[in-house]
């Protein structure tokens, strides 16, 4: 069943609609992670009417662009025009989602450029390090596993396999938004207040600090680090706290990743948090990339930050300069459509009304820094740690671990 909402938005020249299917790589099969990837992309390569040519010609003639992308939790596909062809376009995405041709050769081609895709992804030690973060947090669960599969299972997936996979997209939930009022669908402006409170829960936490801990060996001068946890839901009255605590650490300039770690000492070469919106338990991680001679160093200062955050509230100043910035960028996310449609299906989806920004700012401001404080101590207090570097620098960095977690 598809769901249709509008924003009321007549200030621009052109039109998006979002579909949001729920259900993405956290519905692959055991043995098949990276279906959906492969669905996904085959979905757009052509649909009744058009091969995967024509529909390519007929979006380009209109000057349209035609986007898909899969996530852990859905996969999102879009179409977008200049208003005035916006009519002609917009019965594109019926079609590739309950008509797609799905034809054998192009499923060869997608499933080759997934394989390649992800060697290719293999090559960069980064990506490496934080697979091997996800798999030690997540264990068996859907998020460990990234969106694109592992080549062993997509190696082994048929075309058969696809076409059953496309029964069951079928029944999935799905939901459309779109600025344009032709869709014929419900404005979010009508919806209530609604909040699905879901309470967070953890696991592994009782694991030991070798459990917790996982390296790989990469001959580079440079060590890569990556330490946190999974926190909670988009859901969860919990996330705003912690989107403060991401915006302490690693908004703007101002940030205490920053001036600690390049204001200060000047030592890396990349740095900051991941905090995604998820349906589940999302995660939360501080990552950053050094030379081999400051690797040591820079675990010595993560780990002060770490115990810092953990036992010591934020002062007055610091958490109104970071509420400030997290209101700048909602501010700054609402610039473009895209970005827009895209956020609030995805939390429609999720059972969540879109917040207005004034209800954005009253929730920000209720939270104090002993909220923040609790929180760092419930999800941080024992942390998993991915490195990625020198073998011998990733022991000594393994029994400072030990000691200090």
């Amino acid at each position: 069943m598809l769901k249709r909402y509008f924003i009321n938005n007549k200030k621009r020249n052109f039109s998006t609609a979002s579909i949001w299917i729920k259900g993405g790589s956290d519905v692959d099969n055991i043995g098949k992670k990276g279906i959906n990837k492969i669905l996904s992309s085959l979905l757009t390569r052509g649909c009744e009417g058009f091969n995967n040519f024509t529909l390519s010609e007929y979006i380009e003639s209109y000057g349209a662009e035609l986007n898909q992308e899969v996530f852990e939790d859905g996969i999102s596909i879009s179409i977008k025009s200049l208003n005035e062809h916006f009519s002609k376009l917009y019965p594109l995405l019926d079609l590739i989602i309950n008509k797609p041709t799905l034809l054998e050769i192009e499923f060869q081609k997608v499933k080759k450029s997934s394989i390649n895709f992800i060697k290719k992804d293999k090559e960069n030690p980064f990506n490496i390090c934080f697979e091997n973060w996800r798999r030690i947090v997540y264990s068996n669960h859907p998020y460990a596993f990234n969106t694109n599969g592992n080549a062993n299972d997509v190696s082994k997936i048929t075309y058969e396999d696809v076409l059953h996979e496309f029964k069951n997209f079928k029944s999935r939930d799905k939901y459309l938004i779109s600025n344009n009022l032709e869709i014929n669908g419900v404005s979010i402006e009508t919806l209530g207040k609604k909040h699905l409170e879901e309470k967070s829960r953890t696991i592994n936490h009782n694991l030991s600090t070798n459990k917790r801990f996982n390296f790989n060996n990469n001959d580079s001068n440079q060590t890569i680090i990556m330490m946190g946890d999974q926190t909670c839901s988009r859901r969860s009255s919990e996330y705003l706290p912690l989107k403060v605590l991401e915006s302490y650490l690693s908004y703007g300039m101002s940030a205490a990743l920053f001036k600690l770690f390049r204001e200060k000492h000047g030592i890396t070469y990349d740095l900051g948090v991941y905090y995604p919106i998820r349906n589940g338990n999302a995660p939360f991680l501080i990552y950053l990339s050094v030379s081999n001679k400051q690797a040591l160093f820079a675990f010595e200062l993560l780990s002060t930050l770490w115990k810092n955050l953990i036992f010591n509230p934020l002062t007055d100043a610091e958490i109104f300069l970071a509420k400030e910035k997290l209101k700048g960028s909602f501010l700054l996310g609402n610039q473009s459509l895209d970005e827009i449609l895209q956020r609030k299906i995805q939390l429609i989806s999720y059972g969540i009304s879109p917040i207005s920004e004034i209800d954005f700012n009253l929730k920000i401001e209720e939270i104090s820094s002993l909220d923040i404080l609790k929180l760092s101590y419930k999800y941080f207090s024992k942390p998993f740690l991915s490195i990625s570097g020198n073998k011998k620098i990733c022991l000594e960095i393994s029994n400072r671990w030990k000691k200090n977690f």
